[in-house]
């Protein structure tokens, strides 16, 4: 993993891993305003020929602590950084209900976006 470099694309709302030239896998989010403000991934993926070598882990072990650099919280509605947070409780506070459901509201007013 030492070749992987973690990019964030703020504007796009992709958080990529590139390896040299080539993007192998990235976890697209959108930023929630209200009820506050929290960082959403949506959806994660590794390109195929780079599955199983850690690096959707590293995305969100990434997408955590660039949220806890900005002082934000993440609401994860992505099954797999929803997954990936439950196993490692000391590096993903749980997000409040209510924010997870405010991030649900926004995906299904903004319905082209993802």
């Amino acid at each position: 993993m030492s070749d992987i470099e973690i990019r964030d694309d703020r504007s796009a709302g992709r958080l990529e891993a590139v390896r040299g030239d080539e993007v192998v896998g990235r976890i697209e989010y959108f930023v929630l305003e209200e009820p506050q403000r929290a960082l959403v991934p949506v959806h994660t993926i590794v390109e195929p020929e780079h599955e199983g070598q850690g690096i959707a882990g590293s995305l969100a072990r990434e997408l955590y602590a660039t949220a806890g650099r900005e002082g934000v919280v993440v609401a994860p509605l992505c099954p797999y950084v929803v997954r990936w947070a439950a196993r490692h409780p000391d590096e993903a506070p749980a997000a409040d209900p209510e924010l997870r459901r405010a991030a649900m509201g926004w995906l299904s007013r903004h319905p082209g976006r993802f």
